[in-house]
């Protein structure tokens, strides 16, 4: 029996460290549940789907068109008919007749200004451009997951830094009761140390409900419910060793580059198509054709006709208005513009890592004198609760040991929040981003 409850227990504890580890929220996995939930995702994933269904020689006319055709008309007709030889004259009325017309048809374009190779190349183009839209989409949805998910750490980090507070002016509290006690405290001292621990519990709470909204934004870019509850197992640990010239250099490969690219192909195989519109078309056209008519009376009571064809069918456009010469500069137009929007991107792609690599580097710089600071309020802190708990030390300077170090706490998660931040931007616009 004991041993049937030893197992029991095992399980128990195995399943319950199981239900722990699922609980437990790292930043790939948040980042992969993302990446599979997303309806941005989602949409374009669709949009390339139909992208890569439309990149066919079917689609772009390089392929033959066949048709069957048939037509049965059934006819009740008068018939009156008078011949030189009185004797063959015929008068007759409900005479029965039947048309049978039937027939398959292919046709193919031979040759119409090399448009269906224009056209096959824009198709093409058009399926790379949402190939890189979808990259820029996840590399996006990546960066949001990993920026919250960050943004969670540093909230949970000014949590811990306001609890630490509210120890030490538990221990004020605590103190100055067992001081009035005894007869060397006033009533002031004990008040204006309520005041201060009901302060920093109002602040715990406000920190709390901030807390409570970052993760339902995390937890709304990776589609699951707001109120899931995973503890978060990473940490801020900024990436120190990033060189503005080698991000610059990966920058020509982002994905958005390569769709505004693609833009500018799609747009130049867009002016090939538009003129051909001004070049002859040669088609082939061949089948087979059946043609039956049939008569109860009448000079002829069967007439049948079948048989294959092959013919060239050649379009010349002469004179359109002038709309094909028309269209053929606004397309070029178009591809000006299309290059227009390449360089633009460029330049401000290139602009945003500038001044993102100089946030980098100045919260880098600045790091370790606030991790410094940090060590000394916190060391700041405890010899002054040493000190008041000896009556060396009064409630002021208890309280701006606290102020200290919560400023210090506070700014130091900030800066590092904020290194990390602009290191995932440097490495979402080089196209290197990772988790």
């Amino acid at each position: 029996m004991q041993k049937i409850s030893f197992i029991v227990l095992l399980l128990g504890l195995l399943f319950s460290q199981e239900i722990n580890a699922q609980n437990n929220l790292s930043l790939k996995e948040a980042v992969t549940i993302a990446i599979q939930n997303s309806y941005d995702i989602k949409l374009v994933e669709n949009n390339l789907s139909i992208a890569q269904n439309n990149n066919n020689y079917g689609v772009a006319g390089g392929l033959p068109t066949v048709t069957a055709n048939g037509t049965n008309n059934n006819t009740l007709t008068t018939i009156s008919q008078t011949f030189p030889d009185a004797s063959r004259n015929t008068t007759r009325s409900g005479v029965d007749g039947s048309t049978l017309n039937g027939g398959l048809t292919a046709t193919m374009i031979l040759f119409n200004g090399y448009r269906i190779a224009a056209t096959k190349d824009r198709l093409e183009s058009i399926q790379k451009q949402t190939e890189a839209a979808l990259q820029v989409q996840m590399l996006n949805t990546s960066s949001t997951v990993m920026q919250q998910y960050y943004n969670v750490i540093r909230q949970l980090a000014f949590l811990k830094t306001i609890e630490k507070s509210i120890e030490a002016s538990e221990q004020r509290v605590a103190i100055v009761k067992t001081r009035q006690e005894l007869g060397v405290a006033n009533q002031a001292d004990l008040l204006q140390s309520s005041l201060d621990l009901n302060a920093l519990l109002q602040a715990k709470q406000n920190q709390l409900l901030v807390l409570d909204q970052v993760k339902a934004d995390l937890f709304n870019s990776m589609v699951v419910p707001a109120n899931s509850n995973y503890v978060f197992t990473d940490s801020i640990q900024v990436d120190q060793k990033m060189i503005l010239s080698d991000v610059e250099s990966k920058m020509k490969a982002h994905p958005l580059l390569q769709s505004a690219q693609q833009l500018i192909n799609v747009n130049q195989f867009l002016e090939k198509e538009t003129k051909a519109l001004m070049y002859p078309t040669l088609r082939a056209n061949s089948g087979f054709n059946y043609n039956s008519n049939k008569s109860t009376a009448g000079f002829i009571l069967l007439n049948e006709s079948y048989g294959p064809f092959l013919g060239f069918n050649l379009s010349i456009p002469i004179y359109a208005g002038t709309a094909n010469k028309r269209a053929y500069k606004n397309a070029q137009i178009n591809t000006v513009n299309s290059k227009i929007q390449y360089d633009n991107t460029a330049q401000n792609l290139s602009t945003e890592l500038f001044k993102t690599y100089q946030n980098y580097q100045n919260s880098l710089k600045q790091t370790p004198v606030e991790i410094e600071n940090y060590k000394m309020s916190d060391a700041l802190l405890s010899l002054v609760m040493e000190r008041f708990k000896l009556g060396e030390a009064t409630i002021v300077d208890v309280k701006q040991a606290q102020q200290s170090f919560e400023t210090a706490g506070f700014r130091l998660t900030s800066l590092q929040f904020s290194a990390k931040i602009a290191e995932i931007e440097l490495k979402r616009m080089s196209n290197q981003l990772n988790f």
